[in-house]
């Protein structure tokens, strides 16, 4: 992780749509989704995987059952996932906070979704420019 920096002006030109249309159209790489998007960053698909993929037993035994094998243990599910009590302790902490209506937070919350960046702060440099610090590796 190593934290990255971006400035935006907030009073920098913008494009109409028929500017952003016309940037396109004069683009000479060719734009297909194929190319776009590979399979590894898009979200899996309905029906994509199935009994076939995994194997048998694969999510009982790693999550851990009670002797009668239809109910999961939280000791053993938290033992198989390597969580403590300190782990918990942070998660509820955050939980708490987040529960917090945006204006009184008092903190920027992030959410990114997979291959998105984490934003570490936000200000507002003394030109007047809009700047981000962010963590550059994706979640």
């Amino acid at each position: 992780m190593a934290l990255q920096s971006m400035t935006l002006d907030p009073n920098a030109a913008s494009y109409t749509d028929d500017q952003i249309v016309g940037k396109i159209n004069s683009a000479t790489a060719t734009i297909t989704r194929a190319s776009s998007v590979s399979a590894a960053a898009r979200p899996i698909g309905t029906s994509e995987v199935g009994a076939t993929n995994l194997a048998a037993g694969a999510i009982k035994t790693k999550l851990g059952t009670e002797a009668d094998g239809d109910k999961l243990v939280s000791a053993s599910l938290a033992a198989a996932a390597g969580i403590t009590n300190a782990q918990v302790a942070a998660g509820l902490a955050k939980a708490n906070l987040d529960a917090l209506a945006d204006t009184a937070r008092g903190y920027i919350k992030t959410n990114p979704a997979a291959g998105q960046f984490k934003i570490i702060s936000i200000e507002r440099t003394a030109a007047g420019l809009q700047k981000a610090d962010y963590d550059d590796v994706a979640v």
